[in-house]
């Protein structure tokens, strides 16, 4: 039986994954970090599902989730670094404290919760290592340069991770939703207080209050985490999997755009090298 560790399980995507990774009779540690939004999901699976309190952030409570799954379940085989929020601003109007607490959450606690799995994955030779990442961590729209910068990190950090820990028999994947009908765009949605009338032509409609697509998301959260147990059931993994019709549509877009400026620049980029003599 899978062992499963998912972060961020309160709603959304973490809290559909964690639901399907129960119906499918696998164990899972549940984490909020408001424990009471969780509880009444796991009391449904006694004997497979058990909950805990997780902020991320929260490096105690890090390693007491993970111990956890230890001495519930015997180890730990499936972690899910869901947790994270949004966050929108012009660069210029992001407020430091608040980018710093983005980075905390979206990138460090991932960082921490691998660093905290990784001792017993190791010494088993086996897991899988799942970070959810977006359709932001491949291409940044204006207001949203700060998250992007948070799920790049996450991309960079997690393909050096995936080069270390492969030949140990450990997987890394990442996960880039594009819109899903989550809170994400509503509740959880973040943004700086400062607005620069500059910008309003640019970040500006991404605003939270000019911003109508909650609620109109194309993706199914449901379809999304059956989707991610398919792919861990596998044999193979991607090392970047898209999740939903409009990110495959928009990142094809952005890496065929890519494709096209280094073409376009190509004499120019390797006018840089020495040249060969003779």
């Amino acid at each position: 039986m899978t062992t499963w560790l998912i972060t961020g399980c309160s709603t959304g995507l973490g809290r559909s994954l964690a639901e399907a990774v129960l119906k499918a009779g696998d164990n899972a540690v549940v984490t909020a970090r408001d424990l009471e939004k969780v509880r009444a999901l796991v009391r449904e699976y006694p004997e497979t599902g058990v909950a805990a309190a997780l902020d991320v952030t929260d490096r105690d409570q890090v390693q007491v989730a993970v111990a956890l799954a230890e001495e519930r379940f015997g180890g730990l085989d499936v972690l899910v670094n869901n947790a994270g929020f949004g966050y929108r601003a012009a660069v210029e109007e992001g407020d430091d404290q608040e980018v710093h607490g983005l980075f905390a959450t979206n990138f460090f606690g991932a960082v921490s919760m691998i660093k905290a799995v990784l001792p017993q994955m190791r010494s088993r030779r086996s897991g899988t290592i799942l970070n959810v990442s977006s359709i932001a961590g491949r291409l940044a729209a204006p207001g949203s340069g700060y998250y992007s910068a948070s799920k790049f990190a996450l991309e960079g950090m997690s393909d050096a991770l995936r080069k270390e820990v492969g030949p140990l028999g450990i997987r890394v994947s990442i996960i880039e939703p594009g819109a899903f009908r989550t809170d994400f765009a509503g509740r959880s949605l973040q943004q700086a207080a400062t607005k620069i009338d500059d910008y309003a032509a640019t970040a500006g409609p991404r605003r939270k209050e000019n911003d109508r697509t909650h609620g109109t998301q194309p993706g199914d959260p449901a379809k999304a985490a059956d989707a991610i147990l398919d792919l861990v059931r596998r044999t193979a993994l991607p090392a970047r999997l898209l999740l939903g019709s409009d990110a495959v549509r928009i990142v094809g877009s952005e890496l065929d755009d890519q494709r096209r400026e280094i073409d376009h620049w190509k004499d120019l980029s390797i006018s840089s090298d020495f040249q060969q003599d003779g």
